[in-house]
């Protein structure tokens, strides 16, 4: 039998909490390698934890600093000589443009690497599509994932995201929160046919576990309203009916909802709220605004009115909450739009899944060594669009 099919096989086959095992018996068997370890990427994305049996047999290495780190980081193979003639291979693991974390194999260099390598990669891939579905069915790589425990109502807003990163030709997505075990009321969704994308970036009311459930019913309203087929005024319209009707007013939230042709550029927008656009177009950092509309479930059957721009090919959106905007240094200067725009420069040789943290970490130096009392969202997206896009994605907002 072919080994990259056997790779495959095994671990098709396998049990969902032991992929690991899977993998290193085959690696092991038909590659010659000497040992093999999964690295999954905490949620502060911080940190590549261990996936192993409690306790963990290893420690966790950085994602910034270290060979597996610049695996990830670069989503390309990165191969570390060891003394002895033999490699360490880090692969990045990443679905569809999410990136999960990184496969460590060490095995002999020379022919044999230059043989094999390409087949790793694919079977690092394969891994972490499995890792996704057994997800469904076992704890252990979510438990793998955390430096820290979450609090309660953090733990309700990771399982409600969609990922933190995804990639398809038209466009690029990355988004983070913070504090990332602690959070309760930001969120972002997405969702993409072959014709749209849909995003939506929610700054969230309260505190604890009142916010998160807030948001859980805003985001599950409209994620209603979507699959239903409803235009994006009406999918607003819906979340806010649900937000009023449990909540009377007495609770709201904001929201930013677009929804991009991926043909043309066109974009859609209902602006519900404090969340912020950014656009970075040819060396360029400016605002985005919208007329602001009503937060969702302040009053009883509100109307939202769509509002249209167009995102041209190399654009970079970022999407930032209140509690990036509005973030006060020692002195008491808002972060605002001068340090976010020096920002979104400094990062705009990264790719989109790097920014969001690459921006937070900023922001932890303008605050200065206070502690955070908001939470903190960033959303990147590069948009490359279609070959041939029309002319109408030159238009201004």
């Amino acid at each position: 039998m072919d080994r990259f099919v056997a790779a495959e096989r095994a671990l098709r086959t396998a049990a969902p909490h032991q992929l690991l095992d899977a993998v290193r018996r085959v690696l092991t068997d038909q590659y010659t390698a000497d040992s093999v370890e999964l690295f999954l990427a905490d949620y502060g994305l911080t940190v590549l934890q261990p996936v192993s049996v409690l306790p963990h047999t290893l420690q966790p290495v950085s994602v910034h600093n270290s060979p597996a780190g610049r695996a990830f980081g670069a989503q390309e193979p990165h191969l570390e000589p060891l003394s002895d003639s033999r490699v360490r291979a880090h692969l990045p693991v990443t679905v569809r443009g999410d990136r999960l974390g990184v496969l460590t194999v060490t095995l002999p260099g020379g022919a044999h690497l230059d043989d094999c390598l390409g087949e790793l990669t694919e079977i690092a891939e394969v891994l972490g599509h499995e890792v996704v579905v057994a997800e469904r069915d076992t704890d252990l790589y979510l438990q793998a994932r955390r430096r820290d425990r979450l609090t309660l109502a953090a733990e309700m807003q990771w399982q409600l995201l969609p990922g933190r990163s995804c990639a398809r030709p038209e466009y690029e997505l990355g988004a983070q929160l913070e504090p990332a075990y602690a959070i309760f009321g930001d969120n972002f969704d997405w969702s993409a046919t072959a014709d749209r994308l849909s995003l939506y970036v929610t700054n969230g009311m309260g505190e604890g576990i009142e916010a998160s459930l807030l948001t859980n019913l805003a985001i599950s309203a409209l994620r209603n309203a979507r699959r239903a087929g409803l235009p994006l005024a009406d999918q607003a319209a819906l979340a806010d009916q649900a937000v009023y009707a449990h909540y009377r007013g007495r609770c709201y939230l904001s929201m930013l909802m677009l929804d991009f042709e991926l043909a043309t550029g066109r974009v859609r927008a209902v602006d519900a709220g404090s969340p912020q656009l950014l656009r970075l177009r040819r060396g360029v950092v400016e605002r985005v605004s919208f007329e602001a509309q009503l937060p969702l479930g302040m009053f009883e059957e509100t109307d939202y009115v769509v509002q249209e721009f167009w995102a041209e090919p190399g654009d970079r959106l970022v999407f930032v909450s209140d509690g990036v905007y509005d973030v006060a240094s020692p002195g008491g200067e808002a972060y605002g739009d001068a340090a976010l725009a020096r920002a979104i420069q400094s990062t705009r040789l990264l790719p989109a899944a790097e920014v969001p943290r690459a921006i937070l970490r900023e922001l932890t130096g303008h605050r200065g060594g206070s502690v955070a009392d908001d939470d903190a969202l960033v959303v990147c997206l590069d948009w490359r669009g279609r070959q041939g896009m029309g002319e109408g994605a030159g238009r201004e907002s």
